[in-house]
């Protein structure tokens, strides 16, 4: 099978969600034994170069040029399809397309979707075309809008809310085009079929690469601190992040509790918040994960906006750290409230529920024993590979 691979980045450095997915997914159907070209945005401290091979995966990358604001404003896709609409990308994907013969075309997340318009034009009739897939991150019409409509900014909320127009129309006209959608959660899958009754959508959830720790006993000797692990580089992830904090922080500081922030944001963020928040470190881009989450007693989810499957969540139940999240917080995951999750209905109750748990070994133990054991064998990249050829397939 030859497959040609639309996405919006090379995944390597997997240092967000969004790559950790994409990455994986490529890695998974390589393995397989299909010859996947793909084409993408090249990005800083990655191995691959231009045109490298790498067994059955050949890299067709280019320089990702930012885009003028007013180009995105004025532009009838959304940013995050818009960004990678470049010469340079549309080039090489004219090169692959000219090259014929491939069996599956996969859009890879709604940012390849600059990519639709095309491909629908070299193959204009869908009985003389290769299969095409879309694979989706997100739910991203709903999420587009709930973020648009709770920004604080009524300029930026405006702004946003015309994007998220757009995200919608495409979200839509790829999901019409596709032969096969995959979800990422079965919560995205319902909603998709709200809006297309009838379709075959196969949920596929992230696998996972990182460490096991086989045995951890939480004690007195670590910290009475909790844990935020992700990437804060996305507008969501920075609105859910601040507001947790807001509620979060004064609990903590009057109770000799930490909160410790670890992953990737923009250092004027950074400045910003380190300003504002007394009981909560903020880490930066680190190397030493795991040694870090081994000494905290507790892993959060706190996240109100951001839709989809939260990988950090597999981190944190690997690597042995109970979890408390928001409700809602942690679609596709087998977890159950009180038996191996802690679930609250808001930031205040989940900032409280830490500090009712924080010296309750015992208790703390038990959830991470319990989500360790449910987890276990759940969440391998290969099988994620075998449901994506399957998918590929059809019915």
């Amino acid at each position: 099978m030859r497959c040609l691979w639309l996405t919006q980045a090379d995944p390597e450095p997997r240092h967000n969600g969004q790559l950790i997915y994409s990455g994986g997914l490529i890695d998974a159907i390589g393995e397989s034994g299909v010859r996947v070209d793909i084409v993408g945005a090249m990005r800083p401290g990655s191995p691959h170069r231009p045109f490298d091979r790498q067994a059955g995966l050949r890299w067709f990358l280019a320089e990702q040029k930012p885009r003028a604001l007013w180009h995105t404003l004025l532009s009838p896709l959304p940013n995050v399809a818009d960004r990678n609409w470049t010469p340079e990308l549309q080039r090489l994907l004219e090169g692959r397309l000219d090259e014929n013969g491939w069996d599956v075309i996969v859009f890879d997340s709604l940012s390849a979707g600059w990519a639709l318009a095309p491909v629908l034009k070299r193959y204009p009739r869908r009985g003389r075309r290769p299969r095409l897939v879309y694979i989706a991150h997100n739910h991203e019409e709903s999420l587009r809008q709930q973020v648009a409509r709770e920004h604080p900014d009524p300029l930026r909320r405006c702004i946003l809310l015309r994007d998220a127009a757009k995200v919608a129309r495409l979200e839509q006209a790829m999901v019409r085009a596709a032969d096969a959608v995959t979800a990422i959660t079965p919560e995205d899958r319902d909603r998709f079929l709200a809006d297309h009754p009838g379709r075959n959508i196969a949920v596929i959830t992230p696998g996972y690469g990182g460490a096991y720790v086989d045995q951890r006993c939480i004690s007195a000797r670590q910290p009475r601190r909790a844990v935020i692990v992700g990437s804060f580089d996305w507008i969501a992830k920075r609105l859910n992040l601040e507001q947790f904090l807001a509620a979060a922080d004064p609990l903590f500081a009057s109770h000799n509790a930490e909160l410790q922030v670890i992953g990737t944001a923009r250092e004027a963020f950074l400045k910003q918040v380190r300003r504002r928040f007394s009981a909560t470190q903020f880490t930066g881009p680190v190397s030493g994960l795991s040694a870090l989450m081994q000494e905290a007693r507790i892993a959060l989810v706190p996240e109100r906006h951001g839709g989809g499957f939260k990988l950090k969540v597999l981190d944190y139940i690997f690597n042995r750290l109970p979890i408390l999240a928001l409700e809602g917080s942690v679609a596709g995951m087998p977890l159950r409230h009180e038996d191996s999750i802690l679930l609250y209905r808001d930031y205040r109750a989940l900032a409280a529920g830490v500090l009712q748990v924080i010296d309750d070994y015992d208790r703390l133990n038990h959830l991470q024993e319990r989500a360790y054991a449910i987890c276990r064998d759940q969440f391998d990249w290969a099988s994620r590979g075998r449901q994506l050829l399957a998918a590929i397939a059809g019915p």
